[in-house]
């Protein structure tokens, strides 16, 4: 029975397409409309999983020109799971901080993160069509992943067994592929969005932006500078391979049109050069930003994910960045329902764990917008003057320098095993009742940003700057350069590869094991480890078959086991702590993770 049936008219109306028989031989199990970044890195990480797949593309190539510039640890470490870190190295440059700087010239706040929690650096400018290009390079490892290119989808019909998608091309001829699943990562105007009737509701700035690229770096110095110009606010940012990136308040009455004059470019750029005609340009282009978030991530046999799901202002680098965390939400899930390790439920578990979290980084990419560029001259100073005060306080310095306020994603229901009960109460922060919780003002907003989630920046900036969470489940875990069996040095998720894991610290995970437990990590074909002092590496008198011992250097995961009641921890695929238990616990713990994942009953 076809449930969904669709085609484009013109570009904004969607009309029937013909029924689809629903006998109809799929031609690959995941069908991925859109060749962006996220559509190309689920490519790379189902091809590591070995599923077939065929990526659509309505344009004749990737695009070649620079949208994103921020890259963080977490993309990164994505990138690093598809195998394709040792590329995208060349192309990014680490510790890129934020400053932002008054119109007088004052800096009134930075954001310098120096950790590396992760494996990377937190903040990281980059080259995006070098990175996208490294991922459609990627791909030619997988005979069972293709790319076609000049395909415009025209039609959408599903069913029960998989959706079918209508392509023309630029002649008018058509036809026809079919996919199990289907992944619409088409986009901000996604067809697959527009063709479900999945509702995409937010709002669109009034202002806009013009921004412009440049090669041979006119300015040099590192780092992006965000100019709190209340007369005209503008961006100017040092990428890699001597690119940088200016962007630029559009004004009341201007347009793209008059901008792009060159003694309109000559007249912006006059303002941060010191020879406006001597400029080496890319590319000028004017966009709006919008913030914009699906009713839901799936629909029957199809998902949506990167822009398709949710766009946002570009304040905080969080578009590109939050695409990349939907593909390694996705990938290894849909990887594991095509081999039949887990039902189509698990799939369900997409929406519960993605969707609250882009809607987080839509409000924060909001709120850092509002304070970069105030609606008025009078709540520019009236921000200058509270960062001011503000920077006087240590406390609240370092919270922004490390870039605290970021949420991080923190999954409370879905593919886990969620504690019992609560953590302890966490100390309550001195700045308490300081800060506008109703989120009227900027700054209130920058430091509240909804109070709706424990997670929220007011939940735990009132609750303590520093006070630890609850709970590692449904968190991302560290990733340590460890000490191998081999006497190599490896980051952790190179020793783990696209596996689950489960990590014991000091012990064999596996010890006193039940058989029905066993058969559940040997079916989804999960890594046993154990974690030790680096300098016990050298006792083999504790190995055991189907046991990888690692060193812990520089004690990172010891302190890490430290702050928790449990020492052994489920990992998912995407590195996130699915559950913690003690030694005793794996057993039932791993019937109570199996059902979380939705895994065949015969298991």
């Amino acid at each position: 029975m076809v449930t969904k049936i669709s085609r484009v008219a013109p570009k904004t109306a969607i009309a029937p397409m013909a029924a689809v028989d629903a006998k109809t031989v799929a031609d690959a199990d995941v069908v991925i409309a859109g060749a962006g970044p996220v559509g190309l890195t689920i490519a790379n990480i189902l091809g590591l999983y070995g599923v077939k797949v065929l990526v659509v593309e309505k344009l004749d190539s990737i695009i070649d020109y620079p949208r994103a510039i921020g890259i963080d640890d977490e993309a990164l470490r994505t990138l690093q799971g598809a195998g394709l870190s040792d590329q995208v190295k060349a192309h990014i440059t680490p510790d890129h901080w934020m400053k932002f700087v008054t119109a007088s010239g004052r800096e009134f706040a930075s954001i310098e993160p120096r950790t590396d929690e992760f494996g990377w650096s937190r903040r990281n400018a980059f080259i995006q069509p070098m990175i996208d290009n490294i991922c459609y390079q990627g791909l030619a490892r997988f005979p069972n992943v293709k790319v076609t290119f000049g395909q415009n989808i025209v039609g959408l019909a599903q069913d029960a067994s998989g959706a079918t998608l209508q392509l023309e091309d630029a002649e008018g001829k058509q036809q026809s592929v079919r996919g199990t699943w289907l992944v619409g990562a088409d986009g901000g105007n996604s067809f697959v969005r527009r063709a479900l009737e999945i509702p995409f509701d937010g709002r669109t700035k009034p202002n806009q932006w013009i921004v412009v690229d440049v090669r041979n770096d006119p300015i040099g110095t590192p780092h992006v500078y965000m100019h709190c110009d209340p007369e005209r606010p503008y961006v100017s940012a040092a990428l890699p391979h001597g690119i940088r990136r200016f962007e630029f308040m559009v004004m009341p009455g201007e347009t793209e049109e008059e901008l792009s004059k060159p003694e309109s470019m000559a007249r912006l750029m006059k303002k941060v050069v010191a020879d406006p005609d001597a400029v080496d340009y890319i590319r000028k282009r004017v966009y709006t930003h919008n913030a914009r978030l699906a009713g839901t991530f799936r629909q029957g046999r199809a998902l949506l994910a990167g822009d398709a799901a949710h766009i946002m202002p570009v304040w905080q680098g969080q578009g590109y960045n939050s695409g990349q965390r939907d593909a390694t939400n996705l990938a290894w899930k849909l990887a594991h329902v095509v081999k039949g390790l887990a039902g189509e439920r698990l799939l369900d578990t997409y929406t519960q764990e993605r969707r609250d979290h882009a809607r987080m980084m839509i409000q924060l990419s909001e709120v850092a917008g509002d304070i970069f560029a105030p609606p008025s001259v009078q709540a520019a100073k009236v921000r200058d003057a509270i960062t001011l005060g503000l920077n006087l306080l240590p406390g609240v310095k370092q919270y922004f320098v490390e870039m605290r306020f970021k949420p991080m994603p923190r999954y409370e229901q879905g593919a886990i095993v969620a504690p019992e009960g609560g953590g302890a109460d966490k100390p309550r922060s001195p700045l308490a009742g300081l800060f506008d919780r109703s989120g009227r003002t900027p700054l209130g907003r920058l430091l509240g940003l909804m109070a709706e989630k424990k997670d929220s920046l007011v939940g735990r900036i009132v609750s303590g700057f520093d006070a630890p969470p609850d709970t590692p489940v449904g968190r991302m875990f560290i990733q340590p350069t460890v000490l191998c069996e081999d006497g190599q040095t490896r980051k952790l998720d190179d020793v783990i590869g696209l596996n689950f894991a489960v990590i014991a610290w000091g012990t064999d995970p596996t010890f006193g094991m039940t058989p029905e437990a066993r058969e559940v990590w040997a079916r989804l074909g999960a890594k046993f480890i154990t974690a030790k002092p680096a300098g016990q590496m050298a006792h083999q008198g504790d190995a055991r078959d189907g046991i990888t011992c690692i060193g812990d250097l520089g004690n990172r995961m010891k302190d890490w086991f430290t702050k928790w009641p449990h020492s052994v921890v489920f990992l998912r695929p995407d590195r996130f702590v699915g559950a913690l238990c003690s030694p005793q616990q794996i057993s039932q713990t791993t019937e109570a993770f199996a059902r979380a994942l939705h895994m065949p009953q015969e298991v």
